[in-house]
C-alpha cells in the first residue's frame, strides 16, 4: 500500500470529519502504514489511537492492534469520529448592552465581531465575550460553541441581538424566529445603503435562497423547480422574503453614465424588513435585485470601479466603512417569560453615519 497508486480510495481520506474511510492494501504490511500511507494528512499516533479505540476493520472484523499484519488485498474501514469542539472560555470584550435581565441579553453588536467560534474565529467571539459576562447562565440547547444563541448577524454587519440565558427562554425565542413574526410581535429591520436606487418607493424580494455549490462562503437565489404533470413548483432553495422601502436617495456623480436616469441617483438608503431570517439574506436579495450594498466585497464586486465616480469625502467614507453597508437597526419581539412586548432601536455607528453624510453632501449631488 506504499505504491499510492495502487491503492483504492472510496473517499476523501483528508479531513477528521466523521467519515467512515476505506481503501484495499496493495501489498502485505503493518495495519498503520497501511493506513498511514492512505491517509498522509493523519498523524501516525492519530491512526494509532484510532486502531486502539476499536475504529478499524480489516475485511469487516475490527481490529485493535496497530501492528497487525495484513495480506494484499485486504479490505481496511477506519471510522473518524468527527472532533468535539472546545469548550469556548471567557474572554473581556466589552458588550454594548441594551436590556440584560434574568432571561435574555440584548446586544448592539459592533461590525468585525464574530457571534459564535468557528472555523477561524475560536476566540474573540461575541460568544466568548457573553461567556466571560453572563458565567453559566447562559442556555445550553445551542451547544458548547453556541450557548444562548438564538439568531446571528453576519460578522460585518453591525446592529442589535437577543441572546438567552436559559433554556425556557431560548425555545420562547426560537419559536417567534421560526415565526418569522407572522402571528407575534417579532420585527427585525436593517437599514442599508446600496449601489443605484429602486424607483419604487416599496417592494417586496420574495426569491428562494441556497448556499452556491463552488463557493460555501456563498448564497444565491435559485429558480423554482420545473413541477412534473400534475405536482405544484418546487424552490430548490430555502423561503426568502424581505420587505423593502426607499428611505433616502442621492444625488448623481457629473458623468455618471451608469446612474439610474429615471431617479438620478447613484446611491440610496433602504430599510429592509426580513419575513424570513436565511443566510446573507438582505446582501443576496438586494444584489439580485440589482442594488449591491456599497462595501460588500462578495455581492457587490461587480460594482467596485463605481466607487471611483464617488466625490472624495463620499470615496474616504466607504473605505472607511470597510465593510458591507448594512445595520440591524429595529429589534422588538414578545418577552419570552413576560409576554410584554420588547422593542429596541439602534443608532448608525459612526462608519455607517459618515458615509450617509457624505452621501448627502452638497458636493456628492
Amino acid at each position: 500500500m506504499d505504491d499510492r497508486d495502487e491503492t483504492v480510495h472510496e473517499s476523501d481520506m483528508a479531513q477528521d470529519t466523521g467519515e467512515r474511510l476505506s481503501c484495499v492494501a496493495a501489498q502485505a504490511e503493518r495495519l498503520d502504514r497501511a493506513l498511514a500511507a492512505a491517509l498522509p494528512d493523519f498523524s501516525r499516533a492519530r491512526i494509532q489511537s484510532l486502531i486502539r479505540d476499536g475504529q478499524a476493520r480489516v475485511d469487516g472484523a475490527v481490529v485493535t492492534q496497530a501492528s497487525r499484519k495484513l495480506v494484499a488485498g485486504a479490505r481496511i474501514t477506519l471510522a473518524v469520529p468527527p472532533p468535539v469542539p472546545a469548550t469556548p472560555e471567557g474572554e473581556a470584550i466589552p458588550l454594548a448592552i441594551v436590556h440584560e435581565d434574568d432571561d435574555l441579553i440584548v446586544i448592539d453588536k459592533p461590525a468585525g465581531l464574530v457571534v459564535h467560534p468557528a472555523g477561524g474565529h475560536e476566540t474573540g467571539t461575541l460568544v466568548n465575550a457573553l461567556i466571560a459576562h453572563c458565567g453559566d447562565s447562559l442556555s445550553g440547547i445551542g451547544g458548547v460553541a453556541r450557548p444562548g444563541i438564538v439568531h446571528r448577524l453576519d460578522k460585518d454587519t453591525s446592529g442589535l441581538l437577543v441572546v438567552a440565558k436559559n433554556d425556557a427562554a431560548h425555545r420562547g425565542l426560537a419559536a417567534q424566529f421560526a415565526d418569522h413574526g407572522r402571528t407575534g410581535p417579532l420585527e427585525r429591520a436593517y437599514r442599508a445603503v446600496v449601489w443605484g436606487a429602486p424607483e419604487r418607493a416599496r417592494f417586496t424580494v420574495e426569491a428562494p435562497i441556497a448556499r452556491a455549490r463552488h463557493n460555501r462562503e456563498k448564497m444565491i437565489v435559485v429558480e423554482t423547480r420545473r413541477a412534473r404533470v400534475g405536482e405544484e413548483p418546487r424552490a430548490q432553495g430555502r423561503e426568502a422574503i424581505t420587505h423593502v422601502a426607499v428611505e433616502e436617495r442621492f444625488g448623481a456623480v457629473s458623468g455618471d453614465a451608469a446612474c439610474d436616469a429615471r431617479t438620478h441617483a447613484h446611491a440610496a438608503l433602504l430599510r429592509c424588513t426580513l419575513e424570513t431570517g436565511r443566510t446573507h439574506q438582505i446582501r443576496v436579495h438586494l444584489a439580485h435585485s440589482g442594488y449591491p450594498l456599497l462595501g460588500d466585497a462578495l455581492y457587490g464586486a461587480g460594482f467596485r470601479t463605481k466607487a471611483s465616480l464617488l466625490p472624495e469625502a463620499a470615496r474616504d467614507a466607504l473605505a472607511g466603512l470597510d465593510r458591507q453597508a448594512l445595520h440591524a437597526a429595529l429589534l422588538g419581539f414578545a418577552h419570552p417569560r413576560t409576554g410584554e412586548t420588547l422593542r429596541f432601536e439602534s443608532p448608525d455607528p459612526p462608519d455607517l453615519a459618515a458615509l450617509i453624510a457624505a452621501l448627502r453632501a452638497p458636493e456628492a449631488s
